[in-house]
This record gives C-alpha cells, structure tokens and sequence, in this order.
C-alpha cells in the first residue's frame, strides 16, 4: 500500500513548488505608495510648463542671441577684434547696445511686422514702422455673366417704387410714402430748431431748390478739354485677366468684354454670406484682397518672403468666433507667417491716440462699433455693434436730392462711377453745421467711361444736414436688405462640450437688440412677450433685465459663455443640438420626454441674429457708458470726458459739436463734463486703428506675449486664442 503523500512531496513532485531564485517579479520599477497626508504637485504651476509661454522665452532667447552676434561681427569688422563666443557676448557686451557699428547692421524697429486692418469698405495695411498705412479698397471683380448694376433687370439702387411696373414721372413717389413721410416730417423739426435757436429762415427755401434743379441742364465737355479725366482699368483682348482687386477693380468699365462683378467679401462688418454660395469661394476672396495688397502695396512680391515677417490683425471689438480662427488658419497655413497677434478696434484706437481711459465710438463704411476702454483693455459688457455706417448716409442724401428734383436723375449707386461720384458728394457737401443750412449752388463732374465729362450745377437746402441725421434717426435708412444670407454659408460657433452657441453678448448689445425688436418693427422680428428694456439715464443704476437674456442661463448673460461640464465632446461633423438631432450624451428627462438643454440656447442665438441691431448714436453712447461704470459716478464723469470719435463715417464738418450738443441736452447731470475728442497730433480719424495696431506690433517679445507662433499653432491649433488673447475669447 502506497504510502500518502503529503502537500509539499506532492508540490514538489508536480513541479508547484515556489522557489525562490532571486529573480524579480518585473523589470517595471515599482512606486511606493503616496503619503496622503504630505504631499505636493508642481504640475501646470509654473508658467514654463505651458507651450505658448515657452515658444516665447525661446523666442526672447534666441533673439537676444542674434544681437550679441550682430553686435560681436560689427566690433570684429570695425577693429579687427575675433569673433568672441555669442554666450559672452549676451552678458559681456550688453553695455555697447547704443553703439552705432552694432545698430548699423540691425534691421529697423517693426519693418517685418505687417499690420491688417481689414474694413467693409476699405483696407489699410502697412509695415509697423510706416508712418501711415495704404488704403486699398476691399472689393473683387471676377468674370461674370453680368456686373452688379445690370442683375435683376437693372434697378438702380436707391429703389425707386414702381406702380404699374413702371417707375413714377414724380421722384416725390420714388421712394414711397413711408420715406416721404419721414424726410418732411425730420425736414420741419429741422426748421423748428432752427427757428428756437434764432437762426435766419427764407420761406420758400425748398421752392427756390427743387425750381433750380428741374430746369438746369448739364454741360458737356470733351475729354481731351477735361484736366481731371479718369485712367480707367485696361483690359487687353488675348490677356484677360479672371480677377482684379483694389482700386483696380472700381475702375473697371460697366460696358466691359468680358463682364465684370463686383464681390465685397465684408458686409456690414461680418462675412458677406449673402453673395457668396460656398465659404471656401468668401474666404478664397477675402484673402485675396489682403495677398494683393501686400504684393502690390508693400513690395513683398514672393510667398518665400513671408516666412520671415510677422502679422498683427485688427479684430472688430464684438467679434464672432467663427471670423477670428478663420483668419487665423489662413494667415498661418496660407500665408506662412512667421507669428500672428489679434487686436480689438477700440483698444487699438486707444492706442493709437494715446488714451488711457475714454469711449471709444468707431463709425465706419457699414458698421458702428461703440466700446469703452480702461488702462488698455475693453471693459466686455459695454461693447456694441450697431448696422449703419457712412454708407448708409451717402444713399439717404441720394435719396433726399432726388427727391427734391437732382438733375442727375440717372444716378444709380450699383453703378462703379455713380458710386464713387456720391462718395465725393456726401465728403464735399454734407455738414452738421445749422449754420450752413440754406440755399447753396454747387456743381460736380460726372465722368464715366467712353462718355464726354458732363458738369452739372444744382441747389441744395436741408439735405446734407438731414442724411447724416441718420445717426440719431436710423429709420431714415433703408435696412431692407442687411440681414440677408445671415449663416448662410458660415454656421455659427458652437460650444465644443454642450453644443450651445458661444459668440460673445455682451449686456449692452442685448439692450440694443430689445430696443431694435421694440423700435424698428420693420427691420426687426422677434418674439411677441418681449419686455421694455431701461437705458442710460442720469442716475447711473443697473440695467433691468431685458427678454432676450430671460430666455438665457444665468451664465450666458457674461460676455463670453463658459464651457459646460455636462455631456461630452461632440466631434466634428456631428448633427448640432436643436437644429438636426440630438447629440449624444446631451439629452436629459423632463416630464417624461427627453428634451436637448441647449436647443433653447440655440433658439435664442437664432432670434438674435433675426434682429438688426440699430439704436440712435447718442443713446448708444449713454448706455455704452452706463454699462461700463455700473453705477460708479466717477468712473462715468470720466468716460463721458473721453468720448473718442474715430472712422471716416464720423467725418462730417460740425458732427463732433453736434453730438456733444445733443449728449449735453440729455444727460443735464454730466453738463460739465461732457466732452467729445478726436485723436491727437492731427491724426486722420479713419487711420487711428491702424496706427494703434503699429504702436502694439512694435513692442518687445518680453512686454508682449499675444504672439501665436506657426510652430505651437501647427500642435494646438485655435485653441492657443483662449490663452494667447488679452481677453476672455
């Protein structure tokens, strides 16, 4: 009988058994455990352990570098000493920076810094170290079947009303009743003033004008006799070019072989959607614009070049999300610059003329931005965005002078030269000077292509006081056609983690859109149950809450929405929140029905953009201002001593003591210290962004850490903007 084995014999046997033979277990080096009660991280604590911040020390390092280099060669060369090592030549050497062998090989100050400064009208662009920047028009003209004056049948613009498909022999019936009302309604409220203000008044003013202009003809003149004629864009047979840009393009003749159209990728501020059908086509002609520019304007004729400058572009101060990262995948992927940095408009007028502190008010082509600005930096809440501009002015005083019998009936603003002709009108003529009311003689040259010179002589009375008169009556102008296209082409930013819109609302935009939806019924649709919105008054309190903003979050009332931490990232592609379908993840139970959270955000960015935002100029100011101080009464007296009026649609003779005039009658409290300003040391308004954005691009690498490097973009893409901007973005 064998004999039971016991558990170790039988391990043994089996080949169980564990024996040790001084191996480990793992090659893995083993962490201990963690005293929970003492124990500390440095990780993402310093500065140095963030890319953007150590692109830019690398960046100074390098730099510094150089220098001691460039100044090392230029001793070597002038004296014949040895090239010494660039380490000590950055300690050793830095007390000959001043020396004039080592600045002689030095590039100078900003000239490899291009600023940008993009308009819906016009562009300025220059070197940082020039002293003022090209103007180049932001428009394009590509073939096409047709130019722009003769789509839809020709109508000319402004509108004239037809009755029976045929145009009224009466131009008091151009333009319908509602216009006619308003002009002689604004045109006798102009005499009363006038009137109060003890001002000389003839009876038969208008009589005497629309008398003139009826009957007086114009005179011809052959162009050879005509000292001021025109150089019109040639385009040779054999050699026809598919696109000109700039001023090139204005002076294309109507009548041209082939057609031409006109494209201005900006309209009103933002992205042209209306005339465009695909994005990649705006955005192809928005950069174009700029790549011509800098070819032609500042000599940079080869892309290779680009690699070693840096570009510093102006932003509007209430931006859309989708505008900015737009431009700057292009700048860096397209354009191959070396580094980009974005600066808001107010804050770049601030800079440029010197202010600390003031209210700066951006009239501009198509667009009126209001935002103050506190020790270099835009307060958020008081940022506006008003649809009308210079623009609008020119086509109301058009309208007016037809109205009142101009001799040149013809005039048609989708015409290139008729378009030119009443920019040059509305600059010579138009005036906020109750002085200069009354019954004036004037004349102009119309020249268009392949036509004799005609001079044409007229009358004038109220109307160029009443067009810019627009800015504190904007139902003056036509808003028919601004919402057009409105993402169209462009969809809206969207909040990458809970799918709900994230541009920018500042409170003080979301009071001009209830004043709009309330005021402008015909520009305007919005939702039934809206409230009555508080303005600025003279006893500074915070605003009431106004019903777009009710039917936001709590959060989304901040100037820039903060990330949700509910759900989870949506991928690109994915069917939006409240538009297509559910997202995953972003569902929740109400009532027993599953309902999207951000499909009522979603609701209210649309009625946003269904509204037109217009409010008169000088309201605008008062609750820019009131915004701002949120009931500091210093603060207020401060900023209504700093209102800055900057942007060639503020260049209008007497508009600055008009509007200090009108502010003053309206807030009796801040009498005293009402004060509107224009930049300094004679500085063209419609330059003052620019010169700003030079000022900013000329600071050193150490003071100015907004710098987007190509090599940190190409790793982290548009997400550097949330901690390379100076603003929450």
């Amino acid at each position: 009988m064998v004999g039971k084995k016991g558990s170790r014999s039988q391990a043994r046997a089996e080949g169980l058994q564990k024996t040790d033979n001084n191996m480990d277990v793992t090659s893995w080096p083993v962490a201990g455990m963690i005293n929970q009660k003492n124990y500390y991280t440095e990780y993402l604590k310093r500065d140095d352990q963030y890319l953007a911040y150590r692109t830019t020390q690398e960046e100074n390092t390098n730099r510094m570098v150089k220098e001691a280099r460039d100044r090392d060669r230029a001793l070597a060369q002038s004296n014949g000493i040895p090239l010494a090592d660039p380490s000590n030549a950055i300690d050793e050497d830095t007390h000959m920076e001043g020396m004039e062998t080592a600045g002689s090989l030095q590039e100078p100050h900003g000239s490899k810094v291009i600023v940008i400064h993009p308009g819906s009208q016009n562009l300025r662009i220059a070197l940082a170290n020039a002293a003022l920047p090209k103007t180049v028009p932001m428009v394009v003209a590509r073939k096409w079947r047709h130019n722009e004056s003769e789509e839809n049948g020709g109508e000319p613009k402004p509108k004239r009303v037809k009755i029976d498909n045929e145009v009224s022999a009466k131009p008091e019936e151009w333009f319908g009743e509602d216009f006619a009302t308003k002009y002689n309604t604004e045109s006798s409220n102009l005499k009363i003033r006038m009137k109060n203000n003890k001002r000389k008044l003839m009876p038969n003013s208008k009589e005497l004008v629309v008398n003139f202009n009826k009957r007086t003809q114009p005179d011809v003149i052959s162009e050879h006799n005509d000292p001021q004629r025109i150089d019109w864009t040639e385009i040779l047979p054999g050699k026809v070019p598919e696109y000109f840009t700039g001023h090139a393009a204005l002076r294309i003749p109507d009548q041209s072989r082939p057609r031409y159209k006109l494209f201005w990728p900006l309209r009103n501020g933002l992205f042209n959607e209306h005339d465009y059908s695909q994005s990649n086509l705006l955005l192809n002609d928005f950069f174009l614009v700029i790549e011509e520019a800098i070819k032609s304007e500042l000599g940079l004729k080869k892309k290779k070049e680009w690699q070693d400058y840096s570009c510093c572009f102006i932003i509007p101060d209430l931006y859309e999300r989708k505008y900015v990262t737009s431009i700057l995948d292009g700048l860096m992927r397209d354009f191959g610059f070396k580094r980009i940095c974005f600066m808001q408009e107010s804050m770049a007028a601030s800079f440029g003329a010197g202010y600390s502190m003031a209210c700066v008010v951006d009239i501009g082509a198509q667009k009126t931005s209001l935002c103050c600005v506190e020790d270099g930096m835009c307060i958020e809440d008081s940022r506006m965005n008003l649809k009308y501009g210079g623009a609008d002015v020119t086509e109301a005083f058009i309208k007016m002078m037809l109205f009142d019998h101009f001799p040149y009936e013809e005039i048609n603003l989708k015409r290139r030269y008729d378009l030119l002709l009443a920019d040059e009108l509305k600059h010579k003529f138009c005036t906020m000077n109750e002085v200069d009311v009354a019954v004036q003689l004037y004349d102009f040259h119309l020249r268009a292509s392949g036509q004799d010179t005609r001079k044409y002589t007229f009358k004038t009375y109220d109307e160029p006081m009443l067009a810019p008169m627009g800015y504190f009556i904007p139902t003056l102008f036509d808003h028919s056609n601004k919402l057009f296209g409105r993402h169209k082409v462009i969809d809206r930013s969207y909040d990458l983690y809970d799918g709900s819109p994230n541009d920018p609302i500042p409170v003080a935009q979301a009071a001009v859109l209830q004043y709009s939806a309330q005021n402008a019924p015909s520009v305007a649709n919005t939702a039934p149950d809206a409230s009555p919105a508080v303005f600025a008054a003279s006893t500074p309190s915070k605003p009431k809450p106004y019903s777009l903003l009710n039917r936001l979050p709590q959060d989304d009332t901040e100037s820039t929405p903060l990330s949700s931490v509910a759900g989870s990232p949506v991928p690109e592609g994915t069917p939006q929140p409240g538009r297509d379908s559910p997202a995953p993840g972003m569902a929740e139970h109400t009532n027993g029905h599953i309902s999207d959270p951000s499909a009522g955000r979603i609701r209210a960015a649309e009625e946003r953009d269904s509204i037109l935002p217009i409010m008169p100029l000088d309201t605008a100011i008062m609750l820019c201002i009131k915004e701002a101080t949120r009931g500091d009464e210093r603060k207020m007296k401060d900023f209504f001593g700093g209102i800055m009026l900057v942007g060639g649609g503020a260049k209008v003779a007497g508009f600055n003591t008009f509007l200090e005039t009108r502010l003053r009658e309206r807030m009796p409290n801040y009498n005293k210290e009402i004060m509107i300003g224009l930049p300094p040391r004679e500085l063209d308004q419609q330059l003052v962004a620019w010169k700003g954005g030079s000022v900013f691009a000329r600071l050193s690498s150490s003071g100015n850490d907004s710098w987007i490097y190509r090599r940190e973009y190409d790793m982290l893409g548009a997400k550097l903007l949330a901690q390379k901007l100076m603003w929450a973005f």
